[in-house]
């Protein structure tokens, strides 16, 4: 036997979701609430309700931002559920996708969702390129400067010498050591093992 079953999801600091939970309520056989924080992202509850979905199911959430932390997500998941038989149903959105009228408008929420996706990742990856034009160090900054893997690479030429004794030394993990060793580039392990003259 199919069910209906309605997901919404609300802050610990939300008040306002009696509405949504009645007009849930009113459209569901079962109606799942899940109280998120800013802290915990993490929701058990949408996931057992996930795996007790199956071929002709509908999930029913009341809007987008009560179900999901954005559109890419919820048309991702919405892909997912259909690929299962799963219905997805946006009520304030008027979205059944059981219905050709619903399908339709949910291809164009998807078509939306796609384009702001490639546009996000089109601007990343042209700020990225503007910054490292411009000599901007992105990620994490290194934890060995180049002193002291200049120290570490002569110190290691002596075979008594250990990656864990200098790693110790520098205060990182060995693994960290020969990691930023293994990453210079030629010209930085060239300039490192040029001596310096007085």
């Amino acid at each position: 036997m199919t069910k209906r079953y309605g997901y919404l999801r609300v802050s610990t600091s939300d008040q306002s979701h009696d509405r949504q939970t009645d007009g849930l309520l009113a459209l569901c056989d079962e109606l799942h609430v899940e109280t998120v924080s800013a802290v915990n992202r993490d929701r058990p509850v949408y996931k057992a309700l996930r795996r007790r979905l199956k071929a002709g199911d509908t999930l029913v959430v009341w809007s987008l931002d009560r179900a999901f932390r954005s559109i890419v997500d919820a048309v991702l998941e919405a892909e997912r559920l259909l690929k299962e038989g799963v219905a997805f149903h946006i009520v304030n959105l008027h979205v059944d996708t059981a219905t050709p009228e619903g399908m339709l408008v949910y291809q164009l929420v998807g078509a939306v969702a796609e384009y702001e996706r490639k546009v996000l990742i089109k601007r990343t990856r042209e700020g990225l390129a503007s910054a490292r034009r411009r000599g901007v160090r992105l990620g994490r900054p290194p934890k060995l400067t180049m002193e002291q893997l200049a120290d570490a690479r002569q110190r290691l030429t002596d075979p008594l010498v250990t990656v864990k004794s200098v790693a110790t030394d520098l205060d990182v993990k060995p693994w960290s050591l020969t990691r930023a060793l293994r990453r210079l580039s030629p010209v930085a392990e060239a300039a490192l093992m040029t001596p310096i003259n007085p």
